[in-house]
């Protein structure tokens, strides 16, 4: 088994704790910046000011529809608690996923920028900054998967740690990381290939709603509907949509050498 003994909290000011999950996230959405700013850069008659813009829309509408699927999520924990709601604290990546391209696209319709094609440029950027957040996710011990005996099973002992303490179980962030990874590499290598526009986003959203799904089963969780939790659910219906709008519209390009908008 692996033992993580990290403490999750990097610095305390007075007595407030900052976690490296906080630090890695903001660096992620700081990665995400960056990979917009060198899209738009290498793209012909894209202006970079009103995406960066869009982005910074994004966030925000990100963090709401985040947090709104979590406390529907907890609605019991959070009815005993409503001062929590407005906290920082529970935000989902499915919310803050789709919570982000509603502002986007919202956007979009004000400032006449191609969604699609925005969407595209950001898909293989969005799932590399995922997996930057799931190292935040592994050091908080947040996120954690169930039991298990298998040798790769990893053991968190610091106090801090979100996850049980002493008890062997998947590293489902792990997991998610090389998913995300791979999926990552599969993404740029498809640039260019699939039109409409949005044909990528589309690819990206099914991908990782088949593995929210399927690592759902290893990952702890409460039940939400069906036997199956709030993530899986989400899963099933982004899935559902995104493959049959992949299946109904979309088309593989050959993409010739030297040919791509740069």
């Amino acid at each position: 088994m692996i033992t993580i003994n990290i403490n999750p909290v990097a610095f305390t000011i007075g007595s407030t704790s900052v976690r490296w999950y906080g630090i890695i996230v903001a660096l992620a959405v700081l990665v995400l910046v960056l990979w917009m700013i060198r899209e738009t850069k290498r793209t012909v008659g894209l202006s970079s000011e009103p995406v960066l813009i869009g982005a910074l829309v994004a966030i925000p509408s990100g963090i709401v529809i985040s947090k709104l699927l979590h406390v529907i999520d907890m609605w019991g924990y959070y009815v005993q608690n409503p001062g929590l709601i407005f906290s920082s604290a529970g935000l989902t990546i499915y919310g803050a996923v789709l919570g982000a391209a509603l502002g986007i696209w919202i956007y979009s319709k004000v400032s006449k920028y191609p969604f699609g094609h925005v969407v595209d440029l950001l898909a293989p950027g969005i799932i590399l900054v995922q997996a930057i957040g799931r190292v935040g996710c592994t050091i908080n011990g947040c996120c954690y998967g169930l039991p298990t005996s298998l040798p790769w099973g990893i053991v968190y002992t610091h106090p801090e740690s979100y996850a049980p303490l002493g008890v062997a179980i998947h590293p489902t962030q792990v997991y998610e990381i090389i998913y995300n990874l791979i999926v990552f590499g599969v993404l740029l290598k498809l640039r260019g290939r699939l039109k409409p526009d949005g044909s990528l986003f589309l690819l990206y959203l099914g991908l990782y709603s088949l593995w929210r799904f399927g690592i759902g089963f290893l990952r702890e969780g409460a039940e939400f509907l069906f036997g199956l939790q709030q993530a899986q659910i989400i899963g099933i219906i982004v899935l559902a949509i995104t493959a049959s709008l992949l299946a109904y519209r979309t088309r593989w390009v050959r993409v010739e050498e030297g040919s791509e908008r740069k």
